[in-house]
């Protein structure tokens, strides 16, 4: 899907910049779509759930994110004509879901609230892809990968788009889809190949090890060059994570004064 990437660039140094200024918990994540279960095999380690073992596309993320693993997954590994798949592209969503049946009475009190959640959900098309692999973006295994996942709390995150942001300004505005909020970040991500950050749903922290205060960006290679760069031009500058508090009944003049010298 995403062929633009150099295929000579290091991974694995661009991974270790961005953990040494933010220190996540774990390493960002590469995400490819392949057209043929025949491309997925030829990625060297991969491995694929035990067969007739449906996993939730969340828990399979999680194995690759936690473990480290470089996993390989269609519509088998994932519920039937669900939107595990669906998001991806993988397949489409049955009509239990697109109609409003499956989470009505579950998420939604009406069935207009619960088709137009579905209705207003960001998915890859489906018909072209047949199947998806993780894996840790450092093992340079998915050499144009489609997305990068990257799992961060909250201050970690605003310091990691201030990073984005330190160049070429963009306001960015990221909706929230409420369950499912995967649509939001490797959905959404994969689909418009801009940062699409999401605050990872109910399903995301009961089945796929998303911690309680974690937020999840997707980007593209590039969106991560440019915030490694810009955290290190941001540390030139004194605003570093973490991020230390000054007090809420200090005089902030003294901290004011070290990033503003000469602009009060």
């Amino acid at each position: 899907m995403n062929d633009t990437v150099a295929t000579e660039l290091d991974y694995e140094d661009l991974v270790n910049r961005l953990m040494q200024r933010l220190r996540l918990r774990t390493a960002p994540l590469a995400l490819q779509l392949f057209e043929t279960v025949e491309q997925m095999k030829e990625i060297k380690g991969i491995r694929w759930p035990a067969a007739g073992v449906r996993f939730s596309m969340c828990q399979l993320v999680g194995q690759a994110r936690w473990l480290g693993w470089t996993l390989g997954a269609t519509t088998e590994n994932v519920p039937a004509n669900s939107n595990c798949g669906g998001v991806m592209g993988l397949n489409a969503p049955g009509t239990k879901y697109l109609d409003g049946t499956m989470f009505h009475g579950v998420w939604f009190a009406t069935i207009e609230a619960s088709r137009e959640h579905q209705a207003q959900m960001p998915r890859v098309p489906h018909g072209k892809y047949v199947g998806v692999v993780l894996s840790p973006l450092a093992t340079g295994r998915l050499r144009a990968p489609d997305t990068v996942l990257v799992y961060a709390t909250p201050g970690q995150m605003v310091t990691l788009i201030n990073g984005l942001q330190h160049r070429k300004y963009v306001r960015y505005q990221f909706g929230t889809t409420g369950e499912s909020a995967c649509a939001d970040s490797w959905g959404a991500g994969m689909l418009t190949h801009e940062p699409s950050m999401s605050i990872p749903c109910f399903a995301e922290r009961r089945f796929g090890g998303v911690q309680d205060d974690e937020m999840l960006i997707a980007l593209q290679v590039e969106h991560l060059q440019e915030i490694v760069e810009g955290l290190d031009w941001l540390a030139g500058h004194g605003i570093r994570y973490p991020i230390a508090p000054y007090g809420v009944q200090c005089d902030p003049a003294l901290a004011f004064q070290a990033s503003y010298a000469g602009k009060l």
